[in-house]
């Protein structure tokens, strides 16, 4: 399964969760409810999977977490804000980087509507 074809399913399941539960909760309760759906799904859904960071030859452990990655290669970093800033985005791209991985979803669940508010940061992945 492509990176594209996994995205399309995280924000399928998104989409309902948002409808279902509404804006306002916590990350984490988006979180768990979201990662539950993906596995509803048949997909692999790691949550606060931490990512080291490499700094010249050293090894640092504790380089950030990313909120989740799926089937190992799209992470999905979760927001429950008013709006997306830039800054969002640019972390979301650096986690990327680091993780080496291709494509992220920036999912803000604190919008009235889910719609605009879902943001695909790619990492050198082409549109298939």
């Amino acid at each position: 399964m492509t990176e594209n074809e996994i995205a399309k399913q995280i924000v399928n399941a998104a989409y309902m969760v948002h409808t279902k539960l509404g804006p306002g909760l916590l990350e984490s309760v988006y979180e768990a409810v979201l990662a539950y759906e993906l596995r509803k799904c048949g997909l692999r859904v790691v949550c606060q999977e931490p990512i080291p960071v490499f700094y010249e030859s050293v090894r640092l452990d504790i380089g950030f977490r990313a909120d989740m990655v799926v089937e190992d290669s799209v992470i999905v970093e979760l927001k429950s804000v008013e709006a997306i800033t830039p800054v969002h985005k640019k972390q979301l791209l650096t986690y990327l980087k680091v993780a080496d991985k291709r494509l992220g979803l920036l999912i803000n669940f604190g919008a009235e509507l889910l719609k605009g508010n879902v943001t695909r940061i790619a990492n050198g992945l082409k549109d298939e």
